[in-house]
């Protein structure tokens, strides 16, 4: 399987499954065969328009059928795809197709006032290419990805795709500083694929609802689901009346949430209405879920949950918490093991070390280091970048971790969000997890703040559920309780809402920028 590119794989599920529903959007469906037969069509436009291997494109693009055309007719010519998160600013998506070189964007009718604001900021980009229900409605200039897949009879030009070609370019978020363009190949995506297989367990004729963008990890989900001949029910966006009503009429056995997804769907004021018996594998992954939560999605929804750990450098998974492992009878060790990401997935190896490289012993705290089939080639155009995180074959999370005598990991923060106070370490996931479980807390966030003594000091920024109350006092006291005085709050701000990124993470930089923005060091 190793020695296949992407391209052959889709191929590999139209023949096993030609007449199986592979594409839901709505009202429109489309069979195996019919997503091939747009797929080539739209390959042999844009081979015909002079585009060939290693050649980039960017996809601008919400969540829809031909976002998956355009993956798939990529992959068969050998171009690079370059997706763009649509909640990124117009500046962000300027510089990542500046940055890659593409040479051409095909971008959803949505985006089209966008592009055009874009457009003279563009340096490489020639060619546009517009996703729109109304040929009409096409900016002059720019092609019409419709008509351009009609147009065609599907003769592809045979291109040699090899494993080790480029793929994709997919940048991260831009939480840490420059976004970074990940550099992919088509070895690291069937690798990636491999390891969904076999730790996922998803089984045959999945009806798998993809409502987190497609440009992301939930996207990495799409030909698993194909190789076992399942549905791919596409959603614009997630919406949770919308989601469970999906559920019930389309029988939704599968999804990829975010944390903060399932919060929402587990506080809907109606969910009771709704049967979601037909869910078996809800995997999610992301960001930090809070134990306390997790225990109440598994009263409410049964043990369906899987877990993931992963990073755009190492797409998708490189620790796993399967189902069977969110089923634990001894109360103490289940809260244990719901704090934890899981174990290392196949064919992963994991191991923690200190800044001076060695590893650490067990249950002591050491950045996590990965040798994975799925790992990126590098960062574009960053070869010092590259060198710092992939060191004599490992790569260098930046994620902070301790492992117990199972092999079960937990995470304790990223680098970069420990606070250094009095030169003591201090990790926010761990006062997180004790404040999510006090009963007037919805969500919360902990970051550092300047102090002039300690140099950093500790602050939660705090949700609290409707109808509920609770003081800033009482709050830093429930934390000293459980943690101790060293790691408890120094100060509680209350908010109506804690800010996301566009991947549904806590967005902690911008949450701490007000904070620092008048500082010289960003500790």
């Amino acid at each position: 399987m190793i020695g296949h590119n992407v391209g052959d794989l889709y191929d590999r599920c139209v023949t096993f499954y030609p007449d199986n529903i592979a594409i839901k959007h709505g009202d429109i469906a489309y069979t195996y065969g019919e997503m091939q037969q747009k797929t080539y069509s739209l390959a042999g436009a844009l081979a015909d328009m002079g585009f060939q291997k290693h050649d980039r494109i960017a996809f601008l693009m919400s969540n829809c059928p031909e976002y998956i055309f355009c993956e798939y007719a990529l992959a068969k010519l050998g171009v690079v795809r370059v997706p763009l998160a649509v909640l990124l600013t117009s500046n962000d998506h300027i510089y990542m197709m500046n940055k890659a070189e593409c040479k051409a964007l095909i971008y959803h009718e949505k985006m089209a006032s966008r592009v055009e604001q874009m457009i003279p900021h563009l340096t490489s980009v020639k060619t546009f290419i517009c996703v729109s229900d109304a040929p009409s409605s096409v900016m002059a200039g720019h092609h019409h990805l419709q008509t351009l897949m009609a147009g065609h009879p599907g003769v592809l030009p045979k291109v040699d795709v090899k494993p080790e070609d480029l793929c994709a370019i997919y940048f991260t978020g831009g939480t840490t500083g420059l976004p970074k363009g990940v550099m992919l190949s088509h070895r690291s995506w069937v690798g990636t694929f491999l390891t969904e297989l076999l730790e996922f367990r998803l089984e045959y004729n999945e009806v798998f609802a993809f409502a987190t963008p497609l440009t992301h990890a939930g996207g990495c989900l799409m030909i698993p689901v194909m190789i076992r001949g399942g549905t791919c029910l596409i959603m614009d966006h997630f919406d949770p009346k919308l989601f469970l009503e999906l559920t019930q009429k389309e029988r939704i056995t599968s999804a990829f949430l975010v944390p903060t997804m399932l919060y929402v769907l587990m506080d809907y004021p109606d969910l009771d209405r709704y049967d979601t018996s037909s869910w078996r594998d809800i995997i999610y992954g992301a960001a930090a879920i809070a134990p306390d939560r997790l225990k109440q999605a598994i009263t409410r929804f049964g043990p369906v949950f899987t877990q993931l750990y992963g990073q755009t450098e190492a797409p998708m998974a490189m620790s796993v918490l399967p189902k069977e492992a969110h089923v634990i009878k001894d109360p103490v060790r289940e809260k244990e093991i719901f704090s934890s990401c899981g174990r290392p997935c196949f064919p992963a190896q994991i191991k923690l070390i200190d800044a001076e490289g060695r590893e650490v012993p067990q249950g002591e705290t050491g950045e996590i280091v990965v040798r994975h089939i799925n790992m990126m080639d590098g960062y574009l155009k960053d070869p010092e970048t590259t060198a710092e995180t992939i060191r004599d074959g490992w790569l260098h999370t930046g994620d902070m971790a301790k492992m117990d005598h199972e092999g079960y990991i937990y995470i304790v923060d990223r680098c970069k969000d420990m606070v250094i106070s009095g030169g003591f370490n201090i990790y926010p996931r761990e006062i997180e997890d004790v404040l999510h479980e006090h009963p007037a807390v919805k969500n919360v966030a902990v970051i550092g703040v300047p102090h002039d003594k300690w140099g950093e000091e500790v602050k939660a920024i705090v949700v609290l559920y409707e109808g509920k109350t609770v003081d800033e006092k009482e709050l830093i006291q429930f934390v000293k309780d459980r943690k101790g005085s060293l790691v408890a709050p120094k100060s509680v701000e209350f908010w109506s809402e804690i800010p996301l990124t566009n991947l549904g993470k806590v967005d902690k930089k911008k949450i701490r920028a007000p904070y620092w923005e008048s500082k010289d060091r960003k500790v």
